[in-house]
């Protein structure tokens, strides 16, 4: 069978019966097969997405199918999916299985999609690499010997191999866009607030959002439409009206207003090749008309640190639940209640995770809280603010989703901070809140994929979709 980039080509040969639901899993799976050795699923629902797949078979004879029929999607490992496993890629959940769905999974199911498998991630979404799982790493697909990038690594893989049509991810800091940009595929991170966070295993509960990996644009909005919106369950979830995204990316292509970062564009940690492949995009954005413009974000040096503050204070909190005594793994060494919590999180937990719970303790300690933790947040705000006003003038920004294409695996694993300036350019999103997008632009000389971000205001996917049609025209 051959493999679909559009999910719209896939339900035309559905209704003309070209193909099947049933064929389609089956083709998923032999890719999942032959590509065992990527280590990008953690479980793989094989009987149980055959079954699912002739009921839609069958719902789509009958007229009545939902209009994800045919979709077939993976969960990164931090998703709820009722009565399956769910371990956040780590030790410490060995042996849990989810009570429920996550709200973005029962909407994808109440649709018709078809989930076909766990993906494997860096553990609680911490990490730029996937080489933090208690799994072991996940393989970019092009070069064996490069990361994916992280934490949704094993999630980007899934759909640039076509082990799934779309993954859903999650992004903190960057954990949908910068393994996008190294796996060649668009990555979303919606607005904060604009999908459920109810069913997501909390990292930074301020930061996270449920993410989209797709090959084509269309699928991304499509999918974005069905999970987007209200839930009962998550009282920080936005009651903004969901658009009708796929019917607006196909509106008459418009003139837009762009900036860009010139201090992003002169950073020494940018690859001349990302350099160049933004300046091209720039000066062919000019030719066709749209306003395009640099400016200087003076608060570009504070994002980073103020991410990882606030991140890690948030994990800290987050992460004290685990502990061994009411699920999850227990250690066999403890000899009283004390040793057991202090033990099961020792072994339970890898030591990117043990490190970042750590820092959060430290800044949430009552000594440096106002000193790290307070002006932290007051740093935020004006980030945000900054943003905002730039945003008031301009419909997009644009500037690289990484610093450089995927590196080699095990470059930066003996040192923290590299790995974290991998998030340079991708953390501003999820300080501010603001929606931003990854879309490919061409490849580097190595033929690793480059990506290009994209961010707009609150709200305004329909901007980012649009005007990612018009670069990925470009391109």
């Amino acid at each position: 069978m051959k493999s679909y980039s559009n999910f719209a080509h896939i339900q035309h040969d559905l209704h003309s019966g070209v193909v099947s639901c049933h064929s389609l899993i089956e083709h998923h799976l032999s890719k999942i097969d032959a590509k065992k050795h990527l280590n990008v699923f953690l479980s793989v629902y094989e009987e149980e997405s055959l079954l699912r797949a002739k009921e839609i078979d069958q719902k789509l004879k009958n007229g009545k199918a939902g209009k994800l029929a045919g979709l077939v999607v993976g969960l990164k490992d931090v998703l709820c999916y009722k009565n399956h496993p769910l371990q956040a890629g780590s030790k410490i959940l060995d042996g849990f299985t989810s009570q429920f769905n996550a709200t973005a999974v029962q909407k994808l199911i109440d649709e018709d999609a078809i989930i076909i498998g766990r993906q494997n991630c860096d553990e609680f979404a911490m990490g730029s690499s996937n080489e933090n799982s208690a799994f072991g790493p996940v393989l970019n697909d092009i070069d064996n010997t490069r990361v994916p990038g992280g934490s949704s690594g094993g999630s980007a893989v899934a759909v640039m191999a076509d082990m799934c049509q779309v993954s859903i991810g999650s992004d903190t800091g960057g954990s949908v866009r910068q393994p996008a940009a190294f796996c060649g595929v668009i990555g979303l991170k919606p607005t904060y607030s604009r999908v459920s966070r109810h069913g997501l295993v909390a990292y930074g509960s301020s930061f996270d959002c449920i993410g989209i990996f797709s090959k084509s644009l269309e699928d991304n909005a499509l999918v974005l439409e069905v999970i987007a919106g209200s839930d009962e369950h998550d009282s920080t979830v936005s009651q903004t009206k969901v658009p009708h995204y796929l019917q607006e990316l196909n509106q008459p292509e418009k003139k837009f207003r762009v900036a860009y970062m010139s201090d992003a564009l002169h950073s020494p940690a940018l690859q001349p090749e990302i350099k160049t492949a933004i300046e091209n995009t720039i000066d062919q954005l000019k030719s066709r008309g749209h306003l395009v413009e640099p400016i200087e974000f003076s608060l570009n040096e504070f994002v980073l640190p103020t991410y990882y503050i606030l991140a890690t204070a948030e994990a800290s909190s987050n992460l004290s639940r685990f502990d061994g005594v009411r699920y999850g793994y227990r250690s066999p060494n403890t000899t009283d209640l004390e040793s057991m919590y202090k033990k099961s999180r020792a072994e339970g937990f890898g030591k990117e995770v043990q490190r970042r719970i750590l820092l959060g303790t430290f800044v949430l300690s009552a000594r440096y809280y106002d000193a790290y933790y307070n002006k932290a947040q007051k740093v935020r705000r004006l980030i945000r603010n900054q943003l905002k006003e730039v945003l008031s003038k301009y419909d997009v920004i644009i500037m690289p989703t990484t610093p450089t294409t995927a590196f080699k695996l095990g470059t930066h694993s003996d040192n923290p901070v590299e790995m974290y300036l991998a998030d340079l350019f991708s953390v501003q999103a999820n300080v501010a809140g603001l929606p931003a997008i990854s879309i490919p632009s061409g490849v580097d000389k190595t033929g690793l994929p480059i990506g290009i971000q994209i961010m707009a205001d609150d709200f305004e996917e329909s901007k980012l979709f649009q005007f990612s049609k018009i670069l990925s025209n470009l391109v």
